[in-house]
């Protein structure tokens, strides 16, 4: 990966208040070893963002990092098809994450099949967006 390719801050939930409104919404699907929950974001135009969720009980910090490195390259290489305005949170279930080329497309196909099944639920679309509290950056704290 080349510099400029990786996720920027506006592409990452960071906050856990942020965390709290996409788990809130309790829109998910899940498959295999991954959940993936949504919320729509006040700004339909928004860019799409993405939170990680890798608990300790998935191994050692060599996994768990493994795994939030699949998880991010995946969701770069995929965000231009999600939809717009959404903010997801990835929750990994347990194992090891696919390795190599055949691995990540793998997750890939998953984030993708995930993200339609929640997103494309009747639900979803009339929703009304969670608002986002007003902060636009920082790390949660209040001013």
């Amino acid at each position: 990966m080349t510099p400029g390719q990786g996720l920027s801050r506006k592409a990452r939930i960071l906050s856990p208040a942020d965390f709290a409104r996409v788990y809130a919404r309790r829109a998910s699907a899940a498959a295999e070893s991954l959940v993936l929950y949504a919320c729509r974001r006040a700004d339909e135009t928004a860019e799409v963002r993405v939170g990680l969720s890798v608990s300790r009980r998935i191994g050692n910090a060599v996994v768990r990092n493994r795994w939030k490195r699949r998880l991010r390259e995946a969701f770069r290489t995929v965000r231009a098809r999600l939809p717009a305005g959404s903010d997801y949170v990835i929750v990994v279930r347990s194992g090891q994450p696919p390795r190599g080329a055949a691995g990540a497309s793998q997750v890939a196909a998953a984030l993708v099949a995930l993200a339609a099944r929640v997103t494309g639920r009747p639900g979803y679309a009339t929703a009304a967006p969670q608002p986002d509290g007003g902060r636009r950056h920082g790390r949660g704290r209040k001013a």
